[in-house]
């Protein structure tokens, strides 16, 4: 795909078609693109038995539906020298995730944020450097956070991606 059309790709909450169901040819060709995320056109057309032209316009419907959100590296964070990392969970005011979600989107590191329902309003990953790096993330960065009422930090010991391997 070229950046061009990944420039053409939905941004997050801009309009998208109703959702249609996925046919058995475009569900391989998502886990292939999820293992792979730089297979060509050509290799996905002869994995899934279509043509290249079949193949290629699933994967702009894919895109155009919103249902491929983009295309990148899967990061080995410790290599890439951020061996700390951590779940943080968040109480926060009623009605506020809005403004809260735009803070969190600005944080160094931030890797993975939800609006969840439960004990706690919302759970942040965060990759950082080390641990002080990390407490000075949460010490001062979030609780700093006019709207954030607590936090609690969940020390990674080790992750696995379960995505498909490439």
């Amino acid at each position: 795909m070229t950046p061009e059309q990944m420039a053409q790709t939905p941004e997050p909450g801009g309009a998208l078609p109703p959702p249609r169901p996925l046919d058995a040819i475009d569900q391989d060709i998502l886990k292939i693109l999820q293992a792979d995320g730089r297979a060509s056109i050509r290799s996905v057309a002869e994995r899934v038995h279509v043509s290249r032209a079949n193949a290629y316009a699933r994967i702009n419907r894919l895109v155009e539906d919103g249902v491929i959100r983009g295309f990148g590296a899967r990061v080995d964070h410790e290599r890439a020298g951020h061996g700390t990392s951590a779940y943080i969970t968040l109480n926060i005011v009623q009605n506020t995730w809005r403004t809260v979600r735009e803070h969190l989107r600005r944080l160094p590191g931030a890797s993975h944020m939800a609006l969840v329902g439960g004990d706690f309003d919302v759970l942040l990953l965060v990759h950082t450097p080390d641990n002080r790096a990390l407490r000075e993330l949460v010490l001062t960065r979030l609780q700093s956070i006019p709207e954030v009422l607590g936090t609690r930090t969940l020390l990674v010991f080790e992750e696995e991606d379960l995505e498909p391997d490439a």
